[in-house]
């Protein structure tokens, strides 16, 4: 019944279905307080103009960035650091993160041996309740030995409770988790994929790694860091080592900051409404005691609240920056940050994988690399996989936990950071990043063909997605 029309009444079509996908797009992210990076709305808007059919659907199901509603994770407002602060905890607190709270028992995992061995204690000395959330759980020995820690702990009378993101779960492999909800565990997805796809939920990933131990008790201890629970993460294999990553337990008013996040994502994953807060009294740091702060980051916050930090870090910076992440693709603000800080003498260090897992992100870093090279920043490649998160600003900042310097984990995942404002503890954040750094190779930047060139501006373009 087509037959006969003219192609200028298809080319008059094809322009109102584009123009009413742009005006979706558009309402959409109005209705639903989406604050696109410029980089990433253009990206968008081109796309549904060149290819509208295959656009639009994509953008009704991967295009949300932030979720709307109220500001998500409403921590008590107590006014400890407006005044006299130091510049992270003034930038952290007006984010609308907690104050500061104090910890002690503090270890830093100089390997996977030893953040294995953490995991362990933590997990058997739970006496009360076990609350558990990482990206991955491999079906692997680490991964089998987890289940089987927490069912005899769930066996025994432990309030057990694991949280595992939906895509994750499929990247390695779905765990058998019906030996631990038959032993009495409490098992749930994060957002599975495909789950609600009109909600614009399914590109959104729980990036988070938290065990919370017996967090309503005197004895509760926080593990944390950038492991995922799979054997690379710790023991490596006979083919491969070990990733080079960095995690860390402790103990103190502090952890009931991760538990209170957890109940958040708990409460979202379930469906409901997490309401329920600590008293404010819990969260304010001893007098003579270290201090940190979680920063969450993320959909269900109304800011991007790690990039900010590390945007202000980079301008606030006085003497030295140092930067470990698997993978480098920040965006334009946060690379000029970075290399306006080199230029005005600041040493800026950055140590990367000389190849990560992601070939992509290999590719789409190389633009970034070279501006930071050019502008005086000292590049290290290291020869091994490298997972960690750390970034150490001077002697006053110290941020470690799941974020990498990419725009997936800085405006897409929901993340988790903590804050050390402790000297002798950033100082050992910064030892093992010299310490790591003594086997990587300066990188070298050079000059690419037009065939690269235009290679890297391709991939770039999808660098949301990476």
């Amino acid at each position: 019944m087509f037959q006969g029309l003219s192609p200028a009444y298809w080319f008059t079509l094809h322009g109102l279905i584009s123009a009413l996908a742009v005006l979706t797009y558009v309402i959409a992210s109005h209705v639903m307080h989406q604050r696109r990076h410029p980089t990433a709305a253009i990206a968008w808007v081109l796309f549904i103009l060149l290819m509208p059919y295959v656009a639009l659907p994509a953008f009704l199901l991967f295009g949300s960035r932030k979720r709307a509603r109220d500001r998500a994770f409403p921590f008590p407002s107590v006014s400890l650091a407006s005044a006299g602060a130091s510049w992270p905890v003034q930038t952290i607190v007006a984010l609308g993160q907690p104050e500061p709270a104090s910890y002690c028992d503090f270890a830093l995992h100089t390997d996977g041996k030893h953040a294995l061995a953490a995991l362990w204690d933590a997990l058997d000395g739970a006496q009360h309740t076990i609350d558990l959330c990482t990206f991955i759980l491999g079906r692997d020995d680490v991964g089998e030995a987890v289940i089987a820690r927490l069912c005899a702990k769930a066996k025994s009378g432990v309030k057990v409770r694991l949280l595992l993101d939906g895509l994750g779960s499929l990247m390695a492999g779905r765990p058998r988790m019906r030996e631990l909800t038959d032993c009495g565990g409490d098992f749930q997805l994060f957002v599975p994929p495909l789950h609600s796809p009109l909600k614009g939920r399914t590109n959104l990933r729980d990036h988070r790694k938290i065990l919370v131990i017996d967090a309503a008790h005197d004895n509760r201890r926080l593990w944390c860091g950038g492991r995922n629970l799979a054997s690379e993460y710790f023991e490596g294999g006979a083919e491969a080592p070990a990733w080079r990553d960095l995690s860390f337990d402790l103990s103190g008013p502090l952890v009931l900051q991760a538990h209170a996040l957890f109940e958040h994502d708990w409460a979202f994953a379930r469906g409901r409404r997490y309401t329920a807060l600590p008293s404010p009294a819990t969260w304010l740091p001893a007098a003579d005691g270290p201090s940190a702060q979680l920063i969450a980051s993320g959909p269900d916050q109304v800011d991007d609240t790690v990039y900010s930090v590390l945007v202000t870090a980079a301008y606030r910076a006085q003497t030295r920056i140092a930067l470990v992440t698997p993978y480098f693709v920040p965006d334009s603000a946060l690379l000029a940050a970075l290399c306006l800080a080199a230029r005005r003498g600041v040493v800026v260090d950055l140590l990367l994988p000389a190849k990560s897992n992601h070939r992509m992100s290999d590719v789409a870093r190389n633009r970034a690399l070279r501006s930071l090279a050019n502008a005086g920043a000292h590049i290290w490649l290291a020869p091994d996989m490298v997972h960690a998160k750390l970034a150490v600003i001077d002697d006053v900042l110290a941020l470690a936990g799941s974020a990498n310097l990419d725009s997936r984990s800085l405006f897409l995942n929901y993340e988790l950071m903590f804050a050390f404002h402790n000297a002798p503890d950033i100082s050992r954040f910064r030892d093992w990043f010299d310490a790591e750094r003594e086997s990587a190779a300066i990188y070298v930047a050079d000059q690419p063909g037009l065939l690269r060139d235009v290679a890297e501006g391709a991939v770039l373009w999808m660098g949301f997605q990476l």
